[in-house]
C-alpha cells in the first residue's frame, strides 16, 4: 500500500508539474510578462493547495480506495487541456487551474500510509511516502525533451497515459487499512470548521507552509530564476531544477527517519536555520559553481527534510479519524506557501530587476519559523501522549 501511495502521489505530482518547465515557452509564444509568467506557474499550485481540503476530508469519508482512482482519471482531462486546447494566456489559466487537481493526491496517500503503519514507524514510512514529490523532477527531467525530440503535445499524452494505467491498478489492488475509522457523520463544512480548530492543525500549517512551500516555489520557479539571473538554456535550468527536486525528494524520509530516532522538533528546528543561512547567501547571487549551486542544493535538503519532519509530527498530533482532514488543511498551508513567493518574485524581479528581495524574505520567513517550531510548537508536541 506504500508503494502503490507514493507510485500514485509521484504520477499525480508529475501531472501538477508540466507546465514549470515549458513556462519560458509560454512566455515567448504568449508574449507574457515575467508577472504573467509567474502566474501561470503558480495557479496550479495554489488550485492543488486549496484542493486538499475537501480531498482529505473525502479520502477520511470514502477511503484512499476510492480517492486516487478517481482523482488520477480526473486529472487526466486538464492534462490534455493543457496540452492540445489551451491556446492564450486565459486559456493556459483556465487549464492550470484544473491541473492543480493532480496536487490534491497528497491528502489522500498521507491517511492511507498513516492509517498502515503504528505511530513509532510513522514518520519514516510518511517520509518515503514524500518521494512522489519527485514527481515535480521527472517532469522537469522528461518534458522538455519529450517536447524537443517528439513535440509540443507528447508530454502531456505520456502523462495521461500513465495516469489511466495507475487509475486501473489502484482501483484493483489499493485496499484501505483493515479497522479504518470513519469520522463521525455531519457535514463536510462542519467537519472542516473542526478540523480548522485543533490546535495541531493552525500549528503544524507554518512550518509546512514554509518547508514544502519553500521546495514548491523553488520546483515550479527556479527555471525562471536560473534563466533570468544566470542566462541558462531552458534545458540547462530543467535539469538544474531536477537535481534541486531530487535532492530535497531524497531528504524526505530522511528528515521522518531523523524525526522518528531522534525528534521532530529537533530536526525542524535545525533545517530551518540552515535555510535561512543559505538563503542569506543566495540573496548575494554568487557564481553559479560553486556557491550558487552549493546554496540552492543546501536550500533543498534543508526543505525537503523539514518537510519530512513535519509529518511525522502530524502522525502524532492529529487524531485518527481526522488524518485526512488536518493533512487536508496542512497540506494546503504547505501549497499556498509555493504559490506566493513564485508571484513575490515575479514582482520584485519585474520592478527592481533583481530576486535579492525575495531571497532574503526567505532568510527571515525560515528564521522566525525555527523560532516559532522551538517555542509554541515544542510546548505542543512535548504534551501529546
Amino acid at each position: 500500500m506504500l508503494l502503490l501511495g507514493t507510485i500514485g502521489f509521484m504520477v499525480n505530482f508529475w501531472a501538477w508539474a508540466l507546465i514549470s518547465p515549458l513556462a519560458s515557452s509560454y512566455r515567448e509564444a504568449l508574449d507574457l510578462t515575467d508577472f504573467e509568467q509567474s502566474v501561470i506557474v503558480a495557479v496550479p499550485v495554489i488550485v492543488g493547495s486549496l484542493g486538499r481540503i475537501p480531498v482529505g476530508a473525502l479520502t477520511d469519508r470514502f477511503g484512499a480506495r476510492l480517492m486516487f482512482p478517481v482523482i488520477s482519471l480526473l486529472t487526466v482531462l486538464p492534462v490534455l487541456y493543457v496540452g492540445f486546447v489551451a491556446q492564450s494566456y486565459v486559456a493556459m489559466l483556465v487549464g492550470g487551474f484544473f491541473l492543480g487537481l493532480g496536487g490534491t493526491a497528497f491528502a489522500i496517500g498521507v491517511p492511507l500510509v498513516n492509517a498502515w503503519y503504528p505511530p513509532a514507524r510513522r514518520g519514516t514510512a510518511l517520509g518515503i511516502f514524500g518521494i512522489g514529490m519527485g514527481g515535480t523532477a521527472i517532469s522537469a527531467f522528461t518534458t522538455v525533451n519529450l517536447v524537443d525530440r517528439f513535440g509540443d503535445g507528447a508530454p502531456f499524452v505520456l502523462v495521461s497515459a500513465i495516469l489511466v494505467a495507475y487509475a486501473i491498478v489502484a482501483a484493483i489492488w489499493m485496499r484501505d487499512a483493515p479497522g479504518r475509522t470513519p469520522p463521525p457523520p455531519g457535514s463536510f463544512v462542519k467537519r472542516t470548521w473542526e478540523t480548522f480548530k485543533l490546535p495541531a492543525t493552525l500549528q503544524l500549517s507554518w512550518p509546512y507552509a514554509i518547508g514544502f512551500g519553500g521546495f514548491v516555489a523553488f520546483s515550479v520557479y527556479l527555471p525562471t530564476y536560473l534563466t533570468n539571473a544566470y542566462d541558462l538554456t531552458p534545458s540547462d535550468a530543467a535539469l538544474r531544477t531536477a537535481g534541486f527536486v531530487v535532492l530535497a525528494v531524497a531528504m524526505r524520509p530522511v528528515g521522518g527517519w531523523l524525526s522518528d530516532r531522534i525528534d521532530p522538533i529537533t530536526v525542524l528546528v535545525a533545517c530551518f536555520l540552515l535555510a535561512a543561512a543559505l538563503a542569506t547567501v543566495a540573496a548575494f547571487q554568487p557564481a553559479l559553481v560553486p556557491w550558487g549551486t552549493v546554496a540552492f542544493l543546501g536550500l533543498a535538503a534543508a526543505l525537503g527534510a523539514a518537510a519530512g519532519a513535519t509529518f511525522a509530527l502530524v502522525a502524532r498530533l492529529a487524531p485518527a479519524a481526522k488524518v485526512g482532514a488536518v493533512t487536508g488543511i496542512v497540506g494546503a498551508a504547505g501549497g499556498l506557501g509555493g504559490f506566493v513567493p513564485p508571484l513575490i518574485m515575479g514582482a520584485f524581479y519585474s520592478s527592481v530587476g533583481s530576486y535579492a528581495p525575495g531571497l532574503a524574505l526567505l532568510a527571515l520567513t525560515s528564521a522566525a519559523t525555527a523560532l516559532f517550531t522551538w517555542g509554541p510548537l515544542r510546548r505542543s508536541a512535548h504534551r501529546s501522549p
